[in-house]
Order: C-alpha cells, then structure tokens, then sequence
C-alpha cells in the first residue's frame, strides 16, 4: 500500500464540521483482499495496537472493529482505524474517520479529522499516515512487529506533535474565544491568533495582544529601567543598579552587602538568574555566565509571588515555588528527579502546563549548597532543591493565592502595570506573604519586600493548571479585555453559492451593501476586492481568499462567492456565516472530484446552508427543484434558520406556501422586481429597468438581482438602498465579463462566462431575442475538466444558436490533449446541424479575428473566454467600445405580465 496524495480540509466541509485531511491510498497488492485472507492478522494488529479494541466501527460499540476485521473488511478500512490509534497514542485527540472508494479500482480515500488547531500546514498527519501504512503492510506480510521500534516511532510522532501544537496560554486564549463565538484563526504553526473578523478583528500572540504597548514591552524587558521607573513611582523595589562587566558587579556586591542577586538585563524565563550570592567570587561567576551586562540588587526574603494584570485588573495570583525533589530514603535525587517528570503534565519548553526539571550545572551548584549531589540519597521528607529561582521554565510550580491576595499589594501591582505601559503584565513579587499589607517606601536600603521583574508577554500556566489551588481562567480575562461588551468579533457575512450565477449575485449583493456605507469585502471567480478595488486577481472563491477578506481589518462586511472546487479541496473558509446564498444547482462538473450525480453536486452546494448560523437568513431559488430540496436536509436545520424564496412564480407550492404563513419572498411579478411578505408586495424596481436584463431579454439578470436584494435585505439594507444601488449597477464597471456588450463597428461582441448547457442555452436564447434567429456567431472554448458528455451537451446546445462557430482551446487543457476539446465540440456540433459552418482556430487572438471575419453588419459574436482580463485587453485593442442601447427584444419586447415572467428558466442563468 501506498499513500498517493494527501490534502488538508481547513474548516468545516462536507465530511464534517470540523478539519479534516484526506489521504488517497492505492492498495496495490492488497487490492481486492479482505482481513480474513490475511491468516493471523486481527491476533498480530492486536497485539501492536491493543487499543483497536475499543474502535466502535460501524457497529456503535466496543469491539466493533475487531468484529469487521475477524469477519473481514478492506485493508484502506484497517488503515484508516490504525491512523487514529496512533494519533491516540501521542495524545492527539481524534476520532472520526471514513474511508470511501475512488472511481480507480483498489485506490481509496481515506478522511480522518484533525485537531482543530492543528496547522494546515503540519507535517504530522501525513507522518502518521505514512506509520498507519507501514504497520499494515508489515503485519499483512506477517512480519514481527518490533514493539521498541514502535515506540520509537511513537515517540519521534509525539515530540513532533508537541512541538507543533499550542502552548497552554494559547490553548486558553483560543477555549476562551470558542465558548464566546469568536472565530479565531491561527497562523501556522505560530502561537499568533487572529480572533475575529474585519475591522473586529484582534491579533494576540500568547498573552500579548495588539493593543500591549510597544513601549511597555521594551520598559519591562530592560530590567534597570524598569526598576528605576517603578522606584521614581514610589514603588518598593530591592536596592541595586546596573553593571557592565564583573569589576561593576563585585563593586556593587561590596556597597549592597551580600547576600545578592545578578540577572541579565534584557534576560528572560529566568535564564542565568543567580540568586543568594555572598560572595565577590560567587558574583564574578554569574557575571560572567550572565553576559556581563547585568543588574545586581539586594536578595529579598520571603516568597515568590507572580500577579497577572489584564486591563486594569488583578486576574490571578500564584506562589511559585522552585523546582525541588522529596527524599523517600532509598532513592537518588537523579531517580526522584526522573520520577517527577515522568508526571504526564510536565514537557520540554512551554508546551505543557509544567516543564521538565534539567538536572544541569545549575542544579548541580544549588545541589552542592545543600552538600548533595545527584547521587545522593535524601532521607524521607526531606526537600531538596534543584534551582534558586521558581520560574516555571526552569521547573517550578505555581499555588493559587489569588483569593488570599491583599488590597494593598493588589493595588500595588495594577499601578505598576500602568507605570510600566502595559495592559497584559505579570508582577513578579518578594514577599512575606501576599496576603499581608506592603510597608510603604521610606529609606530604599531599608525594603524588605517589592516588585523584583515585570514581565510582557506573562506565561499563563501557573494560573491555568497550579498544583495547588484552584484552577483561575485567565484566558477568558484576556479574550473579555480584547471583546468587551460580549462582542462575538464578527461582521455581517453573506456566502454565495450554486452552479450558475454566483459571481454575478456576490457583486450585486456587494455593490447594495456598500450602498449603506460599508466597506464591503468580496471574493469571486475573477478576484478579492476591498471597498470596491481590486487586491488580488484570479480564481477567489476558496477558503484562503475567505480568510483574506475576514482577516482585513479594514472590512465591515463580506460576500464570499463559494465554489465547489474550493469545499472539496479544501473545506470552507469560515465557520458560520449571518446569510447563505444557493442560485441553482445544475450538471457540470461531473466526474470531478467524486462527483457522479446532481445529487452528489446538491450535497456539496448544501454546506453553505447548512452553515448558516442559527439565526441568520437561508436564500433559496424555488423555481430549482434541487434548490428546493435543501431544507428538508437534517443537517441544514432550517427549522432553526429564516428562509427567503426568491424566484419567477408566485403560484409555485413552496412559495404560496411560505407566503401563506407571513413570510418572506422576492418574485418577479406584473413586470416588477417585488418583495413579498405575506399578502403584502413592495414593487421595488420595474424588471425592464435591472441592469443587465437588456430591456427583459436576459430574464436571468433580473433572478439574479432578486438573489442579491434578498441578501442585502437579510443584513439591513433599506428598499430605498436596494433601488438606488441596482440603479447604479454597471454591468460593463461592476461585473465585467458576464454579458458585456461592446461594439467593434457594426458588430455587438457580447463576453460571457457560460460554459455549461444550461447558461449557455439562456445566453444564447437572450442574443435571440435581441438580434433575431440566424444573427449569431460565436467564438467558443469550453474547459478541459469537463466530462465528455457534458462537453457533448454545450455543443448541441451552442449548434441551436448560433449559425457561424470558431472553436479554440484553453491554454490550460485540464489534463486534455491540445486540441482535444475543439475537436469533440466540432464533431458534436456538425453532428446536430451538419451544415453548420464551424471553423478552428489556435488561441483566443486568432479565434476572434476569425469571428469578425464571419460576422456581418447588424451580427452579434458571443466571445467565450479562459481568462477575461487578457480577452478584454485584446478587444480593447481591436477598438472595441461599450456598446449603447441595446436593440428593442424581438421575441420578449417587455417584461408585461406574470404569465410570460412564471415560464423564464431560472436554472440556466448566467454562469458565474
């Protein structure tokens, strides 16, 4: 077995809610095998993962996937099973799985889900893949499985998801969000968050936010400007001062009288912090390890004490307590040492709630002090210490004291925090005891107890996990301090999706909301624009260009077009959204992807719906049966969402129906664009007069400004809003490329997307009734990835309509042989109209030249384009202009009555 690809699902997709990667698999030499021809192999799979006991599996209880595999089940099933044990093994908490066929014989696809906060990016489930497979393999072959190797691997698989994973403080911060609806994004493998969306949208990297003053964070990191700022402030600080070099440092030691303390100056986690020197040489060498430039300051009695600031407020407080072993009276302090990390709460760095004690140089000198060594054997009880200072980093422990805190020292703290500058602070303290008064400052030698650092950027873990104490959520202070007020963090979110005219809806829907004066974020097929410009170009309707737009802090409002392609690649970009858009949902793109039915398409096209979020507004085509369809879906939950119809029908069942019980539709009726709620109608714009319909010829334009009134309206925006901005809609400015008329003497080029049978049929039936039979001539491409029979379908299609064709491939034949697609469009077409005239040409230059060849004056030439910003380079270049009016419709003068409107094929409008 091998792995052939894997791809990671960012966010909610249509496995499941949460993150996902998919692992393709080809079987090879297990191809068409089960279990149960492999002799012995559940008892040897057993035996190396024992915890495959306790898989469920299909049967919905323990045992269940043993059973499958005793009674025999396919060996991507086995795999998918062992990824998820071993992810258990090294405590990444995972469970779902699936494994689903391809259409290639003996290749799988195998779905597991992934820690939510997991990187897109890590290299850890494909690690894990790659050890799920070589397990199988190994036990199918009916090798010994080594269980030192195993564990080996095991262990290289955890140290690699720890390295990657969040740190305790991050953890909190990223809980804290969750339970409040904050989305909260993070970057990489980073401890960097980004919690919520556009102009609500806050940075915090751990306990650091982008609001924690620059300054601040440079005070506390200088230790002696600290200390003097804090002493100029009156608050009581050891007596000391600044050395560079070790004659400086001595010569402090002799004026403060030992004992002392000497720290780096810009040090940190206590790194070559010295404590309890008492003498010249003792200082000299911690000088020295310490880099020389250091601050020397009395060595206070009493006990460490670290208090946590967020935004003007004491949050929590810990006693910290320094790392140290009990004697037992048999073991070494090397054996107790081992024993105390051996705690599954304690790792290298910060990436659990307690650190691994080192038993170093530093140990071994404080060890001495005590005439011990690592050797020694400690009677029982006795504590032996292994470092001077408490810092976490260094293995210390922290005891909650924040309910024994006095008001005095609580006082204390939140004044150096706003002397210092910062809004996130920890306090380090040397006190009697927190819970008593500090004496106020006189004669500075005379300081028994104050602040001895202040730290930007506090680590959180004493507070979240002490040993002793109760648990303090300082996660959730800073996320209240960064959200005030409840706030969620995110801004009026409208997604977009369905076969046919999503890129057209998204830029009416964007183009009416910027009309309330919001600076409106929006992603397309052609690009990312914020605020009306343009900020990258090419297809956008993925999860990155989502989380480009969310993650601007310059944006009030979205409007993500969301396509197929992007959901299955690589899942949504966002969790929730405020309204969901569904246009239609019709035949293309089979066979990519998986996707063999309309069925499989509605599947996909249901995930905006079903992540509307409970509350917010569904809009639905009614006159799509599969559209229709989608409420009755348990997973979209419409009984918790407010449903809003639009259409072409007011007599269609769901719609009366809906309207019957008080709620909302928009329709085309009596030749107006009308809201209806009710028995009641508001005429809000006459259908003739929506940009892009051409006078009623292109009826899809009108369902589609019925899509985006329909959302602009579910995020507030007045009827008078709605009005004047479709009024100002410019087709040719706002929505470039999707039926564009422009003139080239006297002939129309009409530029448009359509390239599957149901737009292209409204498009070109759109050009006949403005021009007449027998005026249209049409340069076509149409996309390699499509299926034959779809390609087939287009051409037939395109045969109907036009009486002159140019066919020219993409650049990019999508996995096609050059000239592959023409040469099947040109045999279908000539095989329904054999007198049609159909040339070839080579690349969209050559293929409109030709078209104008063969158009005459009063044609119109349909230009179908790969790429539209060379097509239109290209024309411009010809001399092509916007076209004027267009001529009065032939075959639809005007939109005049109900009757002609409730026949208008909405499930062939325009493609976008």
């Amino acid at each position: 077995m091998k792995i052939l690809s894997l791809r990671h699902l960012r966010g909610p997709n249509v496995h499941l809610s949460r993150p996902a990667v998919v692992a393709r698999l080809r079987l090879d030499e297990l191809a068409g095998r089960e279990t149960s021809d492999v002799a012995g192999f559940t008892e040897r799979l057993l035996r190396a993962l024992p915890g495959l006991a306790e898989h469920h599996c299909a049967a919905g209880s323990r045992g269940g996937f043993v059973s499958r595999m005793r009674g025999g089940t396919y060996f991507g099933h086995v795999t998918e099973h062992v990824m998820l044990e071993l992810s258990q093994c090294i405590g990444r908490d995972v469970s779902f799985g699936r494994t689903v066929s391809t259409a290639e014989p003996g290749v799988y696809d195998l779905i597991v889900e992934c820690p939510v906060d997991e990187s897109p990016g890590s290299g850890l489930p494909g690690r894990l893949f790659d050890a799920a497979v070589d397990l199988v393999n190994s036990v199918a072959a009916g090798a010994r499985v080594s269980a030192g190797d195993l564990r080996a691997r095991l262990t290289e698989l955890g140290d690699l998801a720890e390295r990657e994973a969040t740190g305790p403080s991050t953890r909190s911060i990223i809980a804290a969000a969750r339970r409040r609806g904050i989305p909260v994004e993070r970057y990489g493998d980073l401890s960097l968050l980004r919690l919520g969306w556009g102009t609500r949208r806050r940075l915090a990297w751990a306990a650091m936010t982008d609001r924690t003053s620059g300054v601040g964070i440079d005070i506390a990191g200088d230790k002696q400007v600290t200390r003097r700022l804090l002493a100029d402030a009156g608050v009581p600080v050891a007596p000391g001062g600044a050395a560079r070099g070790a004659e400086e440092a001595v010569r402090l030691f002799d004026e403060l009288g030992g004992p002392v303390v000497v720290k780096p100056r810009h040090g940190r986690q206590g790194e070559h912090v010295a404590l309890n020197l008492r003498t010249a040489e003792e200082v000299e060498a911690a000088c020295v390890a310490a880099g020389e430039d250091v601050v020397v300051e009395r060595y206070l009695p009493g006990r460490d004490y670290r208090v946590l600031i967020v935004a003007g407020e004491v949050v929590a407080a810990a006693e910290r307590i320094a790392a140290h072993v009990v004697g037992d009276g048999e073991s070494t302090v090397a054996q107790l040492v081992e024993r105390t990390n051996a705690d599954p709460r304690r790792g290298t760095g910060h990436s659990r709630v307690l650190t691994r004690i080192a038993l170093d140089d530093n140990a071994a000198t404080v060890l001495e002090r005590q005439r011990c060594t690592a050797d020694s054997v400690p009677e029982a009880g006795r504590q032996v210490w292994l470092r001077d200072n408490a810092n976490l980093s260094t293995g210390g422990t922290g005891h909650d004291v924040t309910d024994r805190i006095h008001p005095d020292v609580a006082r204390m703290c939140l004044r150096v925090a706003a002397v210092v500058g910062l809004d996130i602070a920890g306090i380090d303290l040397r006190l009697g005891d927190i819970a008593a008064p500090v004496p106020p400052v006189g004669d500075p030698d005379e300081v028994t107890g104050g602040v001895i650092e202040v730290n930007a950027v506090p680590g959180l873990r004493m507070h979240l996990s002490p040993v002793h104490g109760r648990s303090r959520d300082v996660g959730d202070a800073i996320v209240r301090a960064m959200f005030p007020g409840g706030s969620d963090g995110r801004i009026p979110t409208v997604a977009v999706t369905g076969t046919n005219g999503k890129t057209s809806v998204a830029r009416m829907a964007a183009h009416i909301l910027a009309g309330k004066g919001l600076r409106v974020g929006l992603t397309t097929t052609d690009g990312v624009s914020i605020d009306g410009r343009t900020v990258h170009r090419g297809d956008a309707t993925g999860p990155r260009s989502a989380q480009m737009v969310l993650g601007d802090p310059g944006v009030q409002a979205a409007v993500l077009e969301t396509a197929r392609g992007g959901i299955l690649r690589r899942g949504l970009g966002y969790d929730w959204t405020d309204v969901g858009v569904v246009t239609n949902i019709t035949a293309d793109h089979l066979g990519q992807d998986g996707l063999g039915s309309i069925e499989d398409i509605a599947h996909v096209k249901a995930l905006i719906a079903e992540r509307v979020k409970d509350g917010g507004t569904l809009v639905l085509n009614a006159d799509d049966p599969w559209v229709r369809s989608l409420p009755d879906r348990p997973r979209v939950r419409a009984d918790r969402k407010r449903i809003v119809w639009f259409g072409t029908d007011a007599r269609q069942p769901v719609v009366a129906t809906h309207l019957g019980q008080g709620g909302t539709a928009y329709l085309l009726q009596d030749g107006w664009l009308v809201q209806a709620t009710g028995a009641r109608r508001t005429p809000l714009l006459r259908a003739s007069e929506v940009p892009g319909t051409f006078g009623g010829a292109a009826p899809y334009a009108a369902v589609n400004a019925l899509a985006a009134i329909a959302a602009a309206r579910a995020l507030g925006a007045s009827t008078d809003t709605v009005t004047e901005r479709l009024a100002d809609f410019e087709p040719r400015v706002h929505n470039p490329g999707r039926g564009t008329a422009l003139r080239l003497g006297e002939v129309t080029l009409f530029v448009d997307y359509a390239h599957n049978p149901a737009a292209l049929a409204e498009v070109l039936r759109t050009l006949e009734r403005l021009y007449g039979r027998d005026r249209c001539v049409a340069a076509v491409t149409l996309p390699g990835d499509r299926r034959d029979d779809l390609l087939a379908a287009c051409a037939q299609v395109i045969a109907d309509g036009v009486t002159r064709a140019v066919l020219y491939d993409d650049e990019d034949p999508r996995g096609r042989e050059p000239g592959e697609v023409s040469a099947l469009v040109e045999r279908e077409m000539r095989g329904r109209r054999p007198n049609l005239r159909a040339v070839r040409a080579d690349g969209y230059r050559a293929a409109v030249g030709e078209a104008l060849r063969l158009a005459t004056p009063g044609d119109v030439v349909l230009v179908m384009y790969e790429s539209l910003a060379p097509m239109l380079a290209h024309l411009e270049e010809l001399g092509a202009v916007p076209a004027g009016p267009a001529p009065a419709p032939a075959l639809l003068p005007a939109w005049q009555n109900e009757a002609v409107l409730s026949h208008v094929p909405v499930s062939a409008t325009n493609k976008a």
